[in-house]
């Protein structure tokens, strides 16, 4: 079960656009079922305005952050929260509020990444380049950029047959998986610049103008990428929340190759646990996909109820007889796990496991390279 709902004041903040809000599941949505379309540029509150763009699959966008911000010689700028893949429509859509639309004749002062994953830092160093701005990031996150970025194409690496053999993957798969080789990260991801200014937990960035200013203090969440950074605006109460806090869906906590032992889930849940004691619960939270929205408490509770219930469904289906990793997914996910998602599935169910492991409740015996789990 969800946690208790409980609906949040309506924020005037927003009233004047003249939005019906809308409540759902606990949360409640100020500008309704509103969406800027790609190319727009919607001012959301004096100095924060909402774009989008485009992103393959089912997430189908993701939320870009247009911060109002000024030149050391007090021009008008903006930063950017944010960036979106490195594709052709992604390029287009910039380009367009760039020479045409909202932002035409204006620099970019900053360019801000909350993480590493592509639809995030993808265009982060054509911006960069672009407008000769300084890129601010998380240092890990940036290092998991750069190092991506410099893998080279080519065949699957041993270490990674060996991951898909012990969650149970079947030869037939690895043998396909394998003829589509490895390192793709840098298709979808611009050369980040060699430099960066660090994001780390407590760092303020300031963005804004004469006329209204932001005072963003970054805080740090783990399980979905090492050290994802939110920006949070006490004064103005809003926050920047990447992928760390979704309104509908949840964030993908899986086990890297770089990491096969470490415990993602626990950073999750942990981050889950911190955020929920230290952020103002009327915070407007800003997310990656989806509407921005308010209940952040009420979210966090439901993330982490869900989790934990899915952990305890986990060890009761173990009780009563062994189970692979790729066995796990009908108790993990509502929908059937097709080839084209069981590298996701995978990594999240191997989080599953791997947590269960770290908390006491699981142990796994090797056959033939596989992983047998049962509980402790």
């Amino acid at each position: 079960m969800d946690a208790p709902r409980k609906i949040p004041a309506y924020d005037a903040l927003l009233a004047d656009h003249g939005f019906d809000p809308v409540e759902s599941d606990g949360l409640t949505y100020p500008l309704g079922e509103y969406r800027p379309e790609y190319g727009e540029v919607f001012e959301l509150m004096p100095g924060i305005s909402w774009t989008r763009t485009p992103v393959p699959g089912p997430l189908g966008h993701i939320n870009n952050w247009i911060l109002r911000d000024s030149h050391d010689d007090g021009s008008d700028g903006f930063a950017i929260a944010d960036t979106g893949l490195f594709m052709p429509k992604t390029i287009e859509v910039w380009k367009d509020i760039f020479e045409n639309g909202a932002l035409k004749g204006q620099r970019a002062t900053k360019i801000i990444v909350t993480h590493y994953h592509p639809d995030h830092v993808g265009c982060a160093g054509w911006l960069c380049k672009r407008f000769k701005a300084p890129l601010h990031m998380n240092r890990t996150e940036w290092l998991m950029t750069r190092m991506l970025t410099l893998d080279k194409e080519g065949g699957v690496p041993e270490e990674i047959l060996d991951d898909w053999r012990f969650a149970g993957w079947e030869q037939r798969l690895i043998d396909d998986f394998a003829k589509k080789g490895w390192g793709r990260f840098a298709r979808a991801v611009s050369n980040v610049p060699i430099s960066h200014i660090r994001m780390e937990e407590g760092t303020r960035v300031t963005t804004g103008n004469a006329d209204i200013r932001h005072q963003w203090r970054v805080m740090i969440g783990s399980g979905h990428t090492p050290e994802h950074a939110c920006l949070v605006d006490d004064e103005n109460h809003v926050m920047i929340s990447g992928d760390q806090i979704l309104p509908r869906i949840t964030s993908n906590i899986s086990t890297m190759i770089s990491e096969p032992t470490a415990d993602p889930l626990g950073e999750w849940l942990d981050s889950i646990a911190r955020f929920r004691a230290e952020v103002d619960p009327e915070l407007l939270i800003l997310p990656a996909h989806g509407r921005p929205f308010k209940g952040v408490h009420q979210r966090l509770d439901t993330l982490a109820a869900r989790h934990n219930e899915a952990l305890d469904d986990v060890v009761a289906a173990l009780k009563q007889k062994p189970m692979r990793v790729v066995d796990s997914f009908p108790l993990l996910f509502r929908r059937p796990i097709t080839d084209d998602v069981i590298g996701m599935a995978t990594g999240e169910a191997m989080a599953t496991m791997r947590h269960l492991e770290y908390t006491g409740r699981a142990v796994h015996a090797m056959k033939d390279g596989t992983a047998w789990y049962s509980a402790a």
